[in-house]
């Protein structure tokens, strides 16, 4: 049969269903329990929940399910079963009523003699179907069952009037991971099974704090460095602090000044307090701001303004009229700004 199931029949166990089906503990529900639901990934990584993915036969009655790895969990005593489908398998839809539409359900479904009375020891999918009706509703799922699709039977359907299947279908597969897993979900009501639990609702990662799932909060990823600014001609590096995170950088320079003394413009010249433009340091790679930057400079005397540009040239734009940095005075540089 397509769908395996190990653990499960009297006859006999083989050893490709062992390899097949999922083992190990899956996402705990309470102490012996688990979360019933389908194993994640896909062959390309670009989807979330692959397992037992369906699609419509055109033309047809009939919807393919595709392989999948799954387990279903039963009453606590019972146990879980693993699942497997390692081949496509399609199922068919009896035709629609005359005069209303109806939703049936696709599921995957375990057969046990020993709890259910069945007759029957597997692994099933199958369609169970819902009552005809002005406004439909989907069959309840019947015990240790998955349901994977809800599909609405429209009035009149048959293989000569079949409808458009991907507009008639809406998942319902559920997903569960290894214990201590990530759990990938999308609408998903359920409480955690215990706190310090992790679910990814596509857009955000969240934690279970044993009341509640709370969006998680990663660590501030924090870089600082002390070295790799270099100091102009006539200037040298006392100290330099640096601190970056989520491309926001902030930093502390200090520089003396090793060459004569400057002087900047006096009053009542053009451009007082010009000094040039004069570059004291340069930044180190990755440090740097994306667009040029303004700060405040100062020798504890006077105070100037500085520039700094995206290749990591600081330069004195200004200084106070008529001020004078002379040699020997420390400078000190503070600024902040997008990387």
């Amino acid at each position: 049969m397509a769908a395996r199931s190990v653990w499960l029949s009297p006859d006999g166990q083989s050893r490709e269903d062992t390899r097949l089906v999922p083992l190990g503990t899956m996402t705990p529900v309470s102490p012996v329990a688990v979360r019933s639901g389908i194993l994640p990934g896909s062959a390309d990584g670009t989807t979330r929940l692959s397992g037992f993915a369906a699609e419509g036969v055109a033309g047809t009655m009939n919807i393919t399910v595709h392989p999948g790895r799954a387990v279903l969990q039963g009453p606590d005593g019972q146990g879980a079963y693993p699942v497997a489908l390692a081949e496509d398998l399609t199922v068919t839809f009896t035709d629609g009523d005359a005069q209303y539409d109806r939703v049936d359900l696709i599921v995957l479904r375990i057969y046990d003699h020993d709890y259910d009375g069945s007759g029957r020891y597997e692994a099933a999918i199958e369609v169970v179907p819902g009552s005809a009706g002005a406004t439909p509703t989907a069959p309840p799922v019947p015990p240790l069952a998955l349901p994977l699709y809800e599909v609405r039977v429209p009035k009149g359907a048959s293989a000569s009037t079949a409808p458009n299947w991907s507009s008639v279908m809406t998942g319902r597969r559920t997903a569960t991971v290894g214990l201590g897993g990530i759990l990938p979900v999308t609408s998903d009501t359920t409480n955690g099974a215990y706190p310090g639990q992790y679910r990814d609702l596509g857009s955000v990662l969240q934690r279970w704090n044993g009341t509640a799932w709370a969006d998680y909060q990663p660590p501030v990823a924090v870089e600082t460095t002390t070295s790799g600014a270099t100091a102009a001609t006539d200037w040298s590096v006392l100290s330099y602090s640096a601190r970056r995170t989520h491309g926001v950088c902030s930093f502390t320079l200090a520089l003396a000044r090793t060459g004569a003394n400057l002087v900047a413009t006096a009053a009542g010249t053009t451009n007082p307090g010009n000094v040039n433009d004069t570059q004291i340091a340069t930044l180190p790679t990755g440090w740097r701001p994306a667009q040029d930057s303004y700060a405040i400079a100062t020798d504890g005397y006077a105070d100037g303004s500085v520039r700094i540009l995206p290749d990591g040239s600081v330069l004195l734009l200004t200084w106070a009229t008529s001020g004078i940095i002379q040699t020997g005075n420390n400078v000190r540089i503070s600024a902040c700004y997008v990387l």
